[in-house]
Protein backbone atom coordinates (compact mmCIF):
# COMPACT_ATOMS: atom_id res chain seq x y z
CA UNK A 1 0.00 0.00 0.00
CA UNK A 2 1.35 3.37 -1.07
CA UNK A 3 1.46 6.21 1.67
CA UNK A 4 -0.93 8.97 0.65
CA UNK A 5 -1.05 12.43 2.49
CA UNK A 6 -4.61 12.98 3.05
CA UNK A 7 -7.04 15.96 3.40
CA UNK A 8 -8.99 16.48 5.82
CA UNK A 9 -12.54 17.66 4.73
CA UNK A 10 -14.01 18.25 7.86
CA UNK A 11 -11.80 20.47 10.49
CA UNK A 12 -12.66 22.90 13.39
CA UNK A 13 -10.39 25.09 15.96
CA UNK A 14 -9.89 27.73 17.88
CA UNK A 15 -7.34 30.59 17.81
CA UNK A 16 -8.83 31.57 21.55
CA UNK A 17 -8.60 28.41 23.65
CA UNK A 18 -7.94 30.11 26.43
CA UNK A 19 -10.75 32.95 25.97
CA UNK A 20 -13.75 30.23 24.85
CA UNK A 21 -15.93 28.44 27.25
CA UNK A 22 -16.61 24.98 26.76
CA UNK A 23 -19.39 23.79 24.35
CA UNK A 24 -22.73 23.12 25.06
CA UNK A 25 -22.92 19.43 24.18
CA UNK A 26 -18.96 18.18 24.23
CA UNK A 27 -18.72 20.58 27.83
CA UNK A 28 -15.21 20.77 26.48
CA UNK A 29 -13.28 23.72 24.74
CA UNK A 30 -12.39 23.07 21.14
CA UNK A 31 -9.12 21.86 19.69
CA UNK A 32 -7.04 24.67 18.72
CA UNK A 33 -4.16 24.73 15.37
CA UNK A 34 -1.40 23.34 17.78
CA UNK A 35 -3.37 20.16 18.84
CA UNK A 36 -4.99 19.51 15.78
CA UNK A 37 -1.82 19.83 13.79
CA UNK A 38 -0.23 16.99 16.23
CA UNK A 39 -2.96 15.03 15.45
CA UNK A 40 -2.28 15.47 11.64
CA UNK A 41 1.44 14.56 12.32
CA UNK A 42 0.21 11.18 13.78
CA UNK A 43 -2.36 10.31 10.79
CA UNK A 44 -0.28 11.57 8.02
CA UNK A 45 -2.52 13.85 7.10
CA UNK A 46 -1.37 17.15 5.16
CA UNK A 47 -3.97 19.70 4.94
CA UNK A 48 -7.23 20.33 6.50
CA UNK A 49 -10.15 22.48 5.43
CA UNK A 50 -11.40 24.70 8.05
CA UNK A 51 -15.17 24.96 8.65
CA UNK A 52 -16.39 28.26 10.65
CA UNK A 53 -19.78 28.00 12.89
CA UNK A 54 -21.81 31.25 12.61
CA UNK A 55 -24.89 29.59 13.49
CA UNK A 56 -25.62 30.00 17.47
CA UNK A 57 -27.43 26.64 17.74
CA UNK A 58 -24.20 24.22 17.72
CA UNK A 59 -22.06 25.89 20.30
CA UNK A 60 -21.95 28.38 23.22
CA UNK A 61 -19.00 30.53 21.10
CA UNK A 62 -19.23 31.09 16.85
CA UNK A 63 -16.07 30.73 14.79
CA UNK A 64 -16.06 33.01 12.02
CA UNK A 65 -14.50 33.35 8.92
CA UNK A 66 -12.15 35.46 9.74
CA UNK A 67 -11.00 33.63 11.83
CA UNK A 68 -10.70 30.17 9.79
CA UNK A 69 -8.85 32.95 7.16
CA UNK A 70 -6.38 34.06 10.02
CA UNK A 71 -5.86 30.24 11.23
CA UNK A 72 -5.12 28.92 7.60
CA UNK A 73 -2.67 32.05 6.72
CA UNK A 74 -1.20 31.24 9.72
CA UNK A 75 -0.25 27.63 8.55
CA UNK A 76 -0.73 27.98 5.06
CA UNK A 77 0.93 24.08 4.70
CA UNK A 78 -1.79 22.42 6.28
CA UNK A 79 -4.74 24.16 6.26
CA UNK A 80 -7.44 25.77 3.62
CA UNK A 81 -10.47 27.51 4.57
CA UNK A 82 -14.73 27.73 4.30
CA UNK A 83 -16.80 30.77 4.70
CA UNK A 84 -19.73 30.88 6.14
CA UNK A 85 -22.94 32.87 6.58
CA UNK A 86 -26.12 32.90 8.38
CA UNK A 87 -29.37 32.35 5.92
CA UNK A 88 -31.25 34.30 8.47
CA UNK A 89 -28.62 37.11 7.92
CA UNK A 90 -29.57 40.60 6.85
CA UNK A 91 -32.48 40.57 8.43
CA UNK A 92 -34.04 37.23 8.06
CA UNK A 93 -35.13 37.95 4.96
CA UNK A 94 -35.12 35.59 1.93
CA UNK A 95 -34.47 38.27 -0.62
CA UNK A 96 -31.13 38.65 1.30
CA UNK A 97 -27.85 39.51 -1.28
CA UNK A 98 -25.81 37.17 0.01
CA UNK A 99 -23.52 37.11 -2.99
CA UNK A 100 -22.04 40.06 -1.99
CA UNK A 101 -20.40 38.63 1.23
CA UNK A 102 -19.75 34.80 -0.44
CA UNK A 103 -17.82 36.74 -3.29
CA UNK A 104 -15.88 38.96 -0.80
CA UNK A 105 -14.62 35.91 1.17
CA UNK A 106 -14.28 34.07 -2.09
CA UNK A 107 -11.94 36.43 -3.35
CA UNK A 108 -10.17 36.00 0.02
CA UNK A 109 -9.74 32.34 -0.70
CA UNK A 110 -12.29 30.41 0.53
CA UNK A 111 -12.86 27.36 -0.79
CA UNK A 112 -16.47 26.74 0.14
CA UNK A 113 -19.25 27.19 2.24
CA UNK A 114 -19.90 25.79 5.71
CA UNK A 115 -20.50 23.96 7.87
CA UNK A 116 -24.17 25.16 7.84
CA UNK A 117 -26.15 24.06 10.95
CA UNK A 118 -29.00 26.72 11.11
CA UNK A 119 -31.82 24.74 12.27
CA UNK A 120 -34.43 25.42 10.08
CA UNK A 121 -36.36 23.50 6.95
CA UNK A 122 -34.15 22.43 4.40
CA UNK A 123 -36.45 24.16 1.78
CA UNK A 124 -37.66 27.16 3.62
CA UNK A 125 -37.26 30.36 1.50
CA UNK A 126 -33.96 31.42 3.95
CA UNK A 127 -32.10 28.45 2.44
CA UNK A 128 -33.74 28.48 -0.73
CA UNK A 129 -32.20 31.36 -0.83
CA UNK A 130 -29.27 30.82 0.67
CA UNK A 131 -28.67 27.42 -1.20
CA UNK A 132 -29.45 29.87 -4.83
CA UNK A 133 -26.62 32.31 -3.63
CA UNK A 134 -24.03 29.36 -2.89
CA UNK A 135 -24.77 27.80 -6.53
CA UNK A 136 -24.48 31.14 -7.81
CA UNK A 137 -21.24 32.08 -6.90
CA UNK A 138 -19.83 28.31 -7.59
CA UNK A 139 -19.06 27.72 -3.86
CA UNK A 140 -19.64 24.05 -2.72
CA UNK A 141 -21.26 23.91 0.72
CA UNK A 142 -20.87 21.63 3.49
CA UNK A 143 -24.37 20.61 5.83
CA UNK A 144 -25.70 19.06 8.75
CA UNK A 145 -28.77 17.33 8.75
CA UNK A 146 -31.24 17.39 11.66
CA UNK A 147 -34.81 15.99 12.06
CA UNK A 148 -37.69 17.89 10.60
CA UNK A 149 -39.59 16.65 13.77
CA UNK A 150 -37.27 18.62 16.17
CA UNK A 151 -38.50 22.06 17.44
CA UNK A 152 -35.37 22.08 20.13
CA UNK A 153 -32.36 20.12 20.59
CA UNK A 154 -31.08 19.92 18.02
CA UNK A 155 -28.39 21.79 15.31
CA UNK A 156 -28.36 21.27 11.72
CA UNK A 157 -30.70 22.16 8.76
CA UNK A 158 -34.00 20.42 9.47
CA UNK A 159 -35.26 17.46 6.78
CA UNK A 160 -37.82 15.27 7.29
CA UNK A 161 -37.24 11.00 6.96
CA UNK A 162 -35.83 9.86 3.53
CA UNK A 163 -34.02 13.73 2.84
CA UNK A 164 -37.06 15.11 0.82
CA UNK A 165 -36.74 18.50 1.24
CA UNK A 166 -32.69 18.47 0.76
CA UNK A 167 -33.70 16.59 -2.34
CA UNK A 168 -36.13 19.43 -3.98
CA UNK A 169 -33.35 22.09 -3.26
CA UNK A 170 -30.74 20.26 -5.29
CA UNK A 171 -33.37 19.83 -8.18
CA UNK A 172 -33.76 23.48 -8.24
CA UNK A 173 -29.95 24.27 -7.79
CA UNK A 174 -28.41 21.96 -10.17
CA UNK A 175 -25.60 23.92 -9.82
CA UNK A 176 -25.32 23.59 -6.26
CA UNK A 177 -22.83 21.35 -4.73
CA UNK A 178 -23.77 19.38 -1.21
CA UNK A 179 -21.37 17.78 1.00
CA UNK A 180 -23.95 15.36 3.53
CA UNK A 181 -22.68 15.17 6.30
CA UNK A 182 -24.22 14.15 9.86
CA UNK A 183 -25.57 11.15 11.32
CA UNK A 184 -29.29 12.11 10.47
CA UNK A 185 -28.29 12.11 6.55
CA UNK A 186 -25.80 8.69 7.05
CA UNK A 187 -29.18 6.78 8.76
CA UNK A 188 -30.30 7.21 5.05
CA UNK A 189 -27.47 4.99 3.61
CA UNK A 190 -29.94 1.38 3.72
CA UNK A 191 -33.51 1.10 3.17
CA UNK A 192 -34.48 0.23 6.35
CA UNK A 193 -34.36 3.46 8.15
CA UNK A 194 -37.31 4.72 10.19
CA UNK A 195 -38.24 8.02 12.22
CA UNK A 196 -37.15 5.90 15.81
CA UNK A 197 -33.65 4.48 13.90
CA UNK A 198 -32.56 7.70 12.18
CA UNK A 199 -31.11 8.97 15.43
CA UNK A 200 -28.96 5.84 16.39
CA UNK A 201 -25.51 4.60 15.40
CA UNK A 202 -26.79 1.35 13.62
CA UNK A 203 -24.19 -1.92 13.92
CA UNK A 204 -26.29 -4.25 11.70
CA UNK A 205 -25.61 -5.06 8.07
CA UNK A 206 -27.05 -2.45 5.43
CA UNK A 207 -29.99 -3.12 4.27
CA UNK A 208 -30.40 -2.36 0.70
CA UNK A 209 -29.72 0.87 -0.90
CA UNK A 210 -31.16 3.73 0.93
CA UNK A 211 -31.78 7.15 -0.22
CA UNK A 212 -28.51 8.39 -0.13
CA UNK A 213 -27.72 6.20 -2.72
CA UNK A 214 -30.25 6.80 -4.77
CA UNK A 215 -29.48 10.52 -4.75
CA UNK A 216 -25.73 9.67 -5.34
CA UNK A 217 -27.12 8.05 -8.55
CA UNK A 218 -29.91 10.53 -9.49
CA UNK A 219 -28.19 13.97 -8.74
CA UNK A 220 -24.60 14.35 -9.85
CA UNK A 221 -23.93 17.56 -7.73
CA UNK A 222 -24.44 15.50 -4.33
CA UNK A 223 -21.30 14.05 -2.85
CA UNK A 224 -20.20 12.63 1.00
CA UNK A 225 -18.22 13.76 3.96
CA UNK A 226 -17.62 10.71 5.37
CA UNK A 227 -16.38 12.40 8.96
CA UNK A 228 -17.33 12.35 12.40
CA UNK A 229 -18.53 9.27 13.91
CA UNK A 230 -21.46 9.38 11.54
CA UNK A 231 -19.54 8.82 8.74
CA UNK A 232 -16.88 6.10 10.54
CA UNK A 233 -20.07 4.06 11.51
CA UNK A 234 -21.69 3.87 7.86
CA UNK A 235 -18.48 2.40 6.59
CA UNK A 236 -17.93 0.29 9.58
CA UNK A 237 -20.94 -1.48 10.42
CA UNK A 238 -21.31 -3.43 6.87
CA UNK A 239 -17.29 -2.97 5.17
CA UNK A 240 -18.85 -5.29 2.44
CA UNK A 241 -21.64 -2.26 1.59
CA UNK A 242 -18.70 0.17 2.25
CA UNK A 243 -16.44 -1.50 -0.19
CA UNK A 244 -19.21 -0.96 -3.01
CA UNK A 245 -20.00 2.28 -1.73
CA UNK A 246 -17.07 3.80 -2.38
CA UNK A 247 -15.80 1.77 -5.76
CA UNK A 248 -19.58 3.26 -7.21
CA UNK A 249 -18.98 6.65 -5.90
CA UNK A 250 -15.63 7.19 -5.70
CA UNK A 251 -15.21 10.42 -7.44
CA UNK A 252 -17.57 11.93 -4.76
CA UNK A 253 -16.48 10.22 -1.12
CA UNK A 254 -14.46 12.78 0.97
CA UNK A 255 -12.25 11.71 4.22
CA UNK A 256 -12.62 13.63 7.12
CA UNK A 257 -12.02 13.73 10.88
CA UNK A 258 -14.39 16.27 12.43
CA UNK A 259 -12.22 16.91 15.37
CA UNK A 260 -13.34 18.90 17.63
CA UNK A 261 -11.97 18.14 21.27
CA UNK A 262 -8.69 16.89 22.35
CA UNK A 263 -10.44 13.72 23.70
CA UNK A 264 -11.67 12.40 20.42
CA UNK A 265 -10.34 9.03 19.34
CA UNK A 266 -12.35 8.28 16.53
CA UNK A 267 -9.70 9.44 14.02
CA UNK A 268 -7.46 6.63 15.17
CA UNK A 269 -10.34 4.06 14.42
CA UNK A 270 -10.69 5.32 11.25
CA UNK A 271 -6.96 5.24 10.29
CA UNK A 272 -7.27 1.79 11.43
CA UNK A 273 -10.26 0.76 9.45
CA UNK A 274 -9.29 2.35 5.90
CA UNK A 275 -5.77 1.33 6.29
CA UNK A 276 -7.33 -2.60 6.94
CA UNK A 277 -9.67 -1.99 3.94
CA UNK A 278 -6.82 -1.70 1.66
CA UNK A 279 -5.02 -4.08 2.31
CA UNK A 280 -7.23 -6.78 1.96
CA UNK A 281 -8.34 -5.13 -1.54
CA UNK A 282 -12.14 -4.07 -0.19
CA UNK A 283 -10.66 -0.62 -1.79
CA UNK A 284 -8.53 -0.54 -4.66
CA UNK A 285 -5.64 1.98 -4.22
CA UNK A 286 -6.96 4.25 -6.91
CA UNK A 287 -10.17 4.63 -4.86
CA UNK A 288 -8.11 5.31 -1.66
CA UNK A 289 -6.27 7.93 -3.04
CA UNK A 290 -9.67 9.90 -4.60
CA UNK A 291 -11.14 9.24 -0.93
CA UNK A 292 -8.36 10.71 1.27
CA UNK A 293 -6.99 13.46 -1.54
CA UNK A 294 -7.80 13.21 -4.94
CA UNK A 295 -11.48 14.04 -4.61
CA UNK A 296 -10.98 17.57 -1.87
CA UNK A 297 -7.97 18.60 -4.84
CA UNK A 298 -10.21 18.37 -7.61
CA UNK A 299 -13.70 19.51 -5.72
CA UNK A 300 -12.04 22.97 -3.99
CA UNK A 301 -9.39 23.21 -6.13
CA UNK A 302 -6.66 22.67 -3.87
CA UNK A 303 -3.07 23.45 -5.29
Amino acid sequence: MKLVKKIDIHAHITPYKHLCPNAMLSKVTMVDDNELIAIYDELNIEKGVLLPLVSPEYHSYVTTSAEAKLLSDKHPDRFVWFCNVDPRAYGHNPKAELSEQLMFFKGLGAKGVGEVTANIPADDPLMDNFFYHCAKCDMPVTIHIAPMSSQYGYYGIKDDLHLPRLEKMMNKHPDLKILGHSQMFWSELGDDVTEETRFIYPNSKVEGDGKIVKMLRELPNLYCDLSAGSGLNALMRDKEYAARFIEEFSDRVLFGLDVCAPSNTHQYRYEEFLTRMVEDKYISEENYYKFVRGNAIKLLNIE
